[in-house]
């Protein structure tokens, strides 16, 4: 199905979401190796199954269509995003303990929503409507 201009994202605004995704992933992976006393050496070792999660995520929701979206896009990265990233360490033996799986994922929910719901509001206050964000 092809979807017009209207629904679906510029290419520069798809990129945009996509390398700030990752880049926000990477933060995750970084401040949760660096609180642990961890070396940034390893960090690919910590980034890999979340990035995969993510980028799994965006062909699972197809994020291109509405990649400022909150819901659903937002929300099913998020939940892809630790899903995924989760298993991709208990598959590859990294290990997942319940405080980590916690933590990754309220900071995850905070990072991959939390854009897209600032950029909303701001988007709706920049045009004066107060519908709803999705």
């Amino acid at each position: 199905m092809a979807y017009s201009r209207s629904e679906t994202g510029s290419r520069s605004t798809v990129i945009a979401a996509g390398a700030l995704d990752a880049v926000l992933v990477l933060v995750f992976a970084t401040i949760g190796r660096l609180s642990h006393g961890e070396t940034l050496a390893g960090l690919g070792i910590t980034y890999w199954p979340f990035l995969g999660g993510l980028l799994l995520g965006w062909l699972l929701v197809r994020a291109w269509r509405s990649p400022r979206g909150v819901i659903p896009t937002g929300l099913g990265l998020w939940i892809a995003t630790v899903a995924g990233g989760l298993l991709l360490r208990v598959v590859s033996g990294q290990g997942v303990q319940l405080s980590f799986a916690i933590v990754t994922t309220v900071v995850l929910g905070v990072f991959l929503m939390g854009w897209r719901a600032i950029a909303a509001l701001l988007s709706r206050l920049r045009s004066g409507k107060t519908a709803p964000i999705r």
